[in-house]
């Protein structure tokens, strides 16, 4: 079928359907949020047999859906009406959730059921949810919608017919750090993380709080400040204490824009004389605490796992994860497993701290060369290295991922391998390890093309190595299966061997520092040269203030009908911004 995608964003799950959809044998378009006679001109030219909205923020015009059936994706079991549903469910402590997939009407989330899927809640944020549990059941669900408008003769459920539930407005979600228990606190936290946040006052000023995880030991006073580590803070609840990763001022009216930051770093002086509480990432494998980096040991395979918000890296997050890396290299195991137990593997370079820092341009030098530093210790080490990737990966972190020995994937992961839609050339020793894998050919289509990749796709073209399909946690405990198995294989010797061979006959060929030099030549022209778009594109993505229409990217050239149509086996963007 010809399948349009209405949505807000070109966001996770947005993305996901699209691979999706695709990969079933359709063909989609897609239009961002337009106007409503925009939207007209696109249904008009593509002439779509369904309309699906995968995340959309504004209601349909009447004309369109009675004209076309337009499928919405609602964050919610059937019944579940409202802006605001995975922030209820999070809140209330929900056990199990859902997705429904119901029919545009003029009443909010009233519409007719065409398919359902449900899933159990996790102690997570709400957007690690959406990335993982909901765009999953979502997946499922559209596509089984999908299917039943296309077979013809199924009658929809009757819709909901209860009342909508209010917006999650900030009243619901304040803190009484005096009187609420951590298990509260963690809801409220989570409920949140990604937007819009927790407001609240620190140091006299107000915040917006963004993440939330336990802490087991440290105490205090309740509301309190106790303790920083890599740039969160810790501060006490009545019976226990909490890390917040990152924090938001709030706006001043008629200022400027304020967005997410390490909360250490937004409080800055205001933490003078609060501990720097480190802790060792074999450490916190062991506890229950808030850390980037966790490192354990199993049947021989040492796993590194790392978890930074948003899937993005600063320098020093990269650093601390070198660091780590050279720890676990040490370490008397034979194979090393690198990536976390869910959501993000990594997004590349970070565009928020390098926007708030003094010079954005030598702090994206010194960025892009702190991941230059780590795909290079990759590469190199001697220990047969895999990346499990459970979730999404995009631009320079889907790179790291590949300079390793083998790439698995989570079988519902979206992969974005290229730069270009924020004005880079890329680095992270690209130019070697992609023509690697999947040849010169599909290198270059898969860096100028915009469009995402599922992972099925990316083993046929060898992007990735081994595909699995299950949830998180089946996936992790397969991962921690094959990496024993591996481990414990005879076969190991020789494969390490063979690897060393092949670095050092590469090596012979081009040096490894020569594609990181010819690299970071291009990369230095895209940070300093004032006539580079980057600083303008990046300046957009972390305020916020993209094309209000659909990106050219997603559309074809003059005279082509103005959509662009995109079957099976094509790519897409670095960098997705997520909107939960």
């Amino acid at each position: 079928m010809r399948i349009l995608l209405l949505a807000s964003a070109f966001n996770s799950l947005t993305q996901r359907v699209h691979v999706d959809l695709r990969r079933r044998g359709h063909t989609v378009a897609v239009e961002l949020a337009p106007g409503e006679d925009a939207l007209r001109v696109t249904l008009g030219r593509f002439a779509p047999d369904l309309v699906v909205a995968p995340m959309l923020t504004r209601a349909v015009p009447e004309d369109v859906w009675r004209r076309y059936t337009v499928l919405i994706v609602h964050p919610g079991p059937p019944g579940d009406r409202g802006p605001s549903s995975l922030d209820w469910a999070i809140a209330d402590g929900a056990a199990e959730w859902g997705v429904t997939v119901l029919q545009a009407v003029a009443e909010m989330d009233a519409g007719p059921v065409w398919a359902s899927a449900s899933f159990p809640v996790p102690p997570c944020g709400k957007s690690e949810l959406y990335r993982t549990e909901v765009a999953d059941a979502a997946a499922a669900a559209v596509a089984l919608a999908v299917e039943r408008f296309a077979g013809g003769g199924f009658v929809p459920a009757a819709g909901a017919t209860g009342p909508l539930r209010p917006y999650h407005a900030q009243e619901f979600r304040r803190i009484d750090w005096a009187a609420d228990p951590t298990a509260t606190v963690l809801r409220r936290l989570r409920a949140a993380d990604s937007q819009p946040g927790v407001l609240d006052t620190l140091f006299g000023r107000e915040y917006f709080l963004h993440g939330g995880h336990p802490e087991d030991r440290l105490r205090g006073a309740p509301g309190s400040v106790l303790a920083t580590r890599d740039g969160a803070i810790c501060r006490a609840t009545a019976d226990g204490a909490v890390w917040i990763p990152q924090l938001r001022p709030r706006r001043v009216p008629g200022g400027p824009a304020t967005y997410k930051l390490p909360a250490a770093r937004v409080l800055g002086g205001l933490l003078a004389g609060v501990p720097e509480v480190p802790v060792e990432p074999a450490a916190a494998a062991r506890r229950e605490t808030w850390s980037e980096l966790r490192y354990r040991e199993r049947d021989g395979v040492g796993h590194l796992e790392f978890a930074f918000p948003g899937g993005a890296m600063s320098t020093g997050q990269c650093e601390r994860l070198l660091a780590a890396y050279r720890e676990a290299c040490a370490r008397p195991t034979s194979v090393l497993v690198l990536g976390p137990a869910r959501d993000f593997f990594s997004n590349g370079i970070h565009l928020n701290v390098i926007e708030a820092a003094e010079d954005p341009g030598e702090e994206s030098w010194r960025n892009i060369n702190a991941m230059d530093d780590l795909v290079e210790a990759v590469l190199t080490t001697e220990k047969l290295t895999v990346s499990a990737l459970a979730g999404n990966a995009a631009a320079g972190g889907l790179m790291l991922a590949i300079a390793a020995d083998e790439v698995w994937c989570r079988a519902s992961a979206v992969l974005n391998p290229h730069y270009r839609l924020m004005g880079l050339y890329g680095s992270e020793y690209w130019t070697y390890t992609l023509p690697r894998r999947v040849g010169e050919h599909h290198a270059g289509r898969l860096t100028s093309a915009a469009l995402p990749v599922g992972a099925a796709e990316a083993a046929e073209l060898g992007l990735v190595d081994r595909v699995w399909a299950g949830d998180a946690a089946r996936f992790r405990a397969r991962v921690e299966r094959e990496a024993a198995a591996l481990a414990a294989s005879p076969a190991l010797a020789d494969r390490l061997l063979a690897k060393k061979r092949r670095r050092a006959r590469d090596e012979e060929l081009r040096p490894a520092a020569a594609y990181r030099a010819d690299e970071l030549a291009r990369m230095r022209r895209n940070f300093f040269d004032p006539g580079e778009p980057y600083h303008g594109l990046r300046r957009a993505f972390v305020h916020r203030t993209g094309p209000a229409g659909t990106p050219e990217h997603l559309r074809v050239g003059p005279g082509a009908g103005g959509v662009r149509e995109v079957s099976a086996g094509r790519g897409r963007t670095g960098g997705p911004r997520d909107r939960a």
